[in-house]
């Protein structure tokens, strides 16, 4: 992919939390499903657009880590898109099995209210 260079934005362009990691929502990129919300830094964002493979920051564990290495449920990166305050990135993307380390394809499932 190596996008890296083609990328609209820099790391520099972002605006970061006081940790120093961006906010990222995944969303599957077919059905627009939200599947998760993960952090990156700048290693996993530059990572992410030289690999075409979504890479985060852990804040639990302090690495960064490519999503699907140990589980085989990869995300491929079909687009990135940055909000208007430049604060959060939504990335759409192809899920490979499940996104949520549960086993479930999304995060989302724990229902609060629902008046839909």
């Amino acid at each position: 992919m190596d996008c890296l260079d083609k990328a609209a934005f820099k790391w520099s362009d972002l605006k970061l939390g006081a940790d120093g990691l961006i906010p990222v929502i995944c969303q599957d990129y077919k059905t627009g499903q939200v599947l998760m919300l993960a952090y990156m830094n700048e290693e996993a964002y530059n990572e992410t657009l030289r690999t075409g493979r979504m890479t985060y920051y852990s804040r639990s564990r302090k690495e960064q880590w490519i999503k699907g290495l140990t589980s085989g449920h990869f995300q491929y990166v079909k687009s990135l898109y940055l909000d208007c305050d430049h604060d959060t990135i939504l990335a759409k993307i192809e899920q490979i099995g499940a996104a949520c380390h549960t086993g479930s394809y999304s995060c989302f499932f724990n229902k609060i209210i629902d008046q839909g």
